[in-house]
């Protein structure tokens, strides 16, 4: 299967298609939303991620249990999940000046609908894509509705079993999506490296006959590499600004520094790994010098016998190749041999 986001493909012979995830490290302020959008586009990404919610469409602004965080959510500071989300979600009315600055600045620019109302928004902005999260997997009629759109659909995984993979892609299947990424990922913050299972991306490449990519809460770029080199086609990591200031993810999101790292570490990684051949390279043919081949070790008289002690094999490789030295054994020298010669078929005889 093969997609295009704004115009890029993306495919299981494309480069890796990179996002800056921005979420909530905008803490609250346009400004800080927008430099990201600079340093992102500074760092090479393909494109940066929104999330469009509000806190009265994705939870209840109640205190009973069921709505209060878990103490050992990284977030647990706050009253309950209204809370959460109203200070982590990006304001509505920034978005048309987000996706004017993206076109300014020749980055593209999609989002994570959270509701129907969410997509009528983003399509009111010409969104490209769309990014279904983690949580919304099982939401079938967020799925319906983005399908509907007709343009490519990124699922994320982060909390899914394989049933439900199944029944959210047949679902934006049944409604009109063809063009589909699935997103390896673990929902914990930071996720520990023992919990992401990369190697699930090769199984899902394969399952589902689509390209596969990460969307990773690890530390660090450890894991989107790994994942590249597996095969991944699509890598989703959160950014936020070079500076000190805490939002409501940075701490497990890497600087718009260490996101330039991130893309060339990638891009280098795309580089080495090239594709399957046995031939040398430009390169590597300079160093075929440094392989063995066989030379006289000692000065030779005519009609002495060839052996170990007066033949090896040795740097350069400009002499005969090593596979000969059994038809040079026990031969007798046609004529007298020089030390550190190059050994030849014709020197010697069975005379």
């Amino acid at each position: 299967m093969k997609l295009r986001i704004a115009g890029k493909q993306i495919s299981n012979e494309s480069p890796c298609y990179i996002v800056a995830e921005m979420s909530g490290n905008h803490g609250g302020n346009i400004d800080d939303a927008l430099e990201i959008l600079r340093q992102a586009k500074a760092a090479g990404v393909d494109a940066v991620k929104l999330q469009t919610y509000r806190a009265s469409t994705i939870t209840l602004n109640a205190n009973t249990e069921d709505f209060q965080l878990p103490t050992t959510s990284p977030w647990a500071k706050h009253k309950n999940l209204y809370e959460l989300y109203e200070e982590a979600h990006t304001p509505w009315q920034w978005h048309e000046q987000l996706f004017a600055e993206a076109k300014k600045l020749g980055l593209t620019l999609f989002s994570s609908p959270f509701d129907a109302t969410a997509v009528e928004l983003l399509e009111s902005l010409d969104a490209p894509a769309y990014k279904v999260a983690s949580p919304e997997i099982t939401d079938l009629a967020l799925l319906e509705c983005v399908a509907k759109t007709k343009k490519p659909v990124i699922l994320s995984t982060g909390v899914a079993e394989l049933h439900d993979i199944e029944l959210a892609v047949s679902t934006l299947k049944k409604h009109g999506c063809s063009q589909y990424i699935l997103l390896k990922c673990t929902s914990a913050y930071p996720t520990p490296y023992e919990e992401v299972n990369l190697n699930t991306i090769v199984d899902m490449k394969q399952r589902f006959s689509c390209p596969v990519g990460i969307s990773d809460h690890t530390q660090g770029d450890t894991v989107p590499i790994a994942a590249v080199a597996l095969g991944a086609k699509f890598i989703e990591k959160h950014i936020k600004l070079d500076d000190d200031n805490e939002s409501v993810d940075s701490f497990f999101s890497l600087t718009a520094t260490e996101f330039a790292n991130l893309v060339k570490n990638v891009r280098n990684t795309e580089s080495a790994l090239g594709q399957v051949t046995y031939e040398l390279t430009k390169t590597a043919r300079q160093s075929l010098r440094g392989r063995r081949s066989l030379y006289y070790s000692k000065d030779i008289k005519q009609g002495e016998t060839i052996t170990l002690e007066n033949i090896k094999s040795v740097r350069p490789s400009l002499g005969l190749h090593p596979k000969y030295l059994p038809n040079m054994l026990g031969k007798k020298a046609k004529r007298e041999l020089s030390f550190a010669t190059r050994a030849s078929l014709d020197d010697v005889t069975d005379q």
